[in-house]
């Protein structure tokens, strides 16, 4: 579902901003979009006519000392996609209300609502069971002291290969935040991220691996050091037809500046509200516009 990638500028923030502060002592917080948000999606490819909601929550501690450091992450979307063609691509919509909690080395937990999130979306059919999407959304700004506060903007390029019941997905999440600090000097570098999905269906089963990688990009910082991560994961999914569930779990194999690295389990459900019957059978959950044909 190329744009329930979109899910998360402010959700990051929550989770990160705690490990920000955990390797260095210039405040900062890490990427906007959670890494590794978009997995298991199809995001290069057309969704069916319809409304769609798609709830991702995660549960991650990372290893930092003396105590370890966990954090919870829900990300509520409704996606929209319409009937409407630009430019030859299909026109989706979304919207993400995040809410978090968060733990720095066995403190209390800390919670809150995050920024919302507002993306639209082309999706294009190359044929040959490949499509490409790319997604521009901006998250709001919001006054709260425990998550991200300025506003952003997200850019999502992706790519999908989804014949003979393959997922095969490159999906590349560009932030860009309009104000690199927050009225507390929180710094908010600019980033890439990089989610990568290879998994098949076999009936209502999905099964395959999943990684993901993220990084900050320079800034003018003296003495910054910038953070990033790569891991890796397997993942599970079944078809129930009203609802769609998929479980992965990742772990870091590489962690710069985070104060240790983490091992995360995630859980997304795909609920159809309303689906256009042309394109697709009563009770089908369906990730891509192809499996309806």
């Amino acid at each position: 579902m190329a744009g329930f990638s979109l899910t998360t500028r402010g959700i990051a923030a929550a989770v990160l901003a705690v490990y920000g502060a955990l390797a260095t002592t210039d405040a900062r917080a890490g990427s906007a979009a959670q890494p590794g948000q978009t997995v298991g999606l199809p995001v290069g490819a057309q969704l069916p006519v319809g409304l769609y909601f798609v709830n991702l929550s995660s549960f991650g501690t990372r290893s930092t000392h003396p105590r370890d450091s966990s954090t919870n992450v829900n990300l509520p979307t409704f996606a929209w996609s319409t009937p409407w063609d630009v430019a030859g691509g299909r026109l989706q919509f979304f919207f993400t209300q995040l809410v978090a909690a968060a733990s720095s080395r066995g403190a209390p937990y800390q919670s809150g609502i995050g920024q919302q999130l507002l993306a639209a979306q082309l999706a294009w059919d190359l044929g040959g069971d490949v499509g490409v999407s790319y997604l521009f959304g901006g998250y709001l700004p919001i006054q709260t002291g425990f998550l991200t506060q300025s506003a952003s903007l997200t850019h999502r390029f992706a790519t999908s290969y989804t014949g003979q019941d393959w997922n095969l997905t490159a999906n590349l999440l560009y932030g860009i935040f309009l104000d690199p600090r927050s009225p507390a000097g929180t710094l908010y570098p600019d980033y890439l991220n990089l989610d990568l999905t290879a998994t098949r269906k076999f009936g209502k089963w999905q099964v395959g691996a999943v990684a993901f990688g993220s990084t900050d990009l320079p800034t003018r910082v003296v003495g910054y050091r910038p953070q990033g991560q790569i891991a890796v994961g397997g993942l599970v999914g079944y078809n129930f037809g009203p609802v769609n569930l998929q479980a992965y779990l990742t772990r870091d194999v590489v962690a710069r500046n985070y104060g240790g690295r983490e091992i995360r389990g995630w859980l997304r459900a795909i609920v159809p509200l309303y689906q256009d019957t042309a394109e697709v059978e009563p009770n089908r959950t369906l990730v891509t516009r192809r499996q309806a044909e």
